[in-house]
């Protein structure tokens, strides 16, 4: 299980490289992004298999995730889908939704 966690979190950072990471900024107010951790987005993963994990727009989420960049205050995650980071703020993932179970 290790493993796969590794290899995801080394797939998330292969996604966005470190100068594509410094100039992206989130739509809404702009601040600095940071890569999600493997296992915050395979925990987004479960949630949107489970059927209850909804965007910023409140439509809920069908498929899977590749990774995330997570703005700077830590409450909204841009989604990586299929390699390319989905850079609008309707898409984006509010991310206190883990939070209430």
């Amino acid at each position: 299980m290790q493993g796969i966690a590794s290899e995801a979190r080394r797939s998330s950072e292969i996604m966005i490289n470190e100068k594509t990471l410094s100039i992206l900024r989130c739509p809404k107010d702009r601040s600095p992004l940071r890569t999600a951790e493997a296992t915050l987005v395979a925990q987004l993963n479960s949630a949107i298999a489970e059927g209850w994990l909804c965007n910023q727009a409140g439509i809920t989420i069908k498929k899977a995730i590749d990774g995330g960049l997570i703005r700077e205050a830590g409450d909204l995650l841009y989604p990586i889908v299929g390699q390319i980071p989905v850079m609008l703020f309707d898409e984006a993932i509010p991310l206190e939704q883990l939070q209430s179970d």
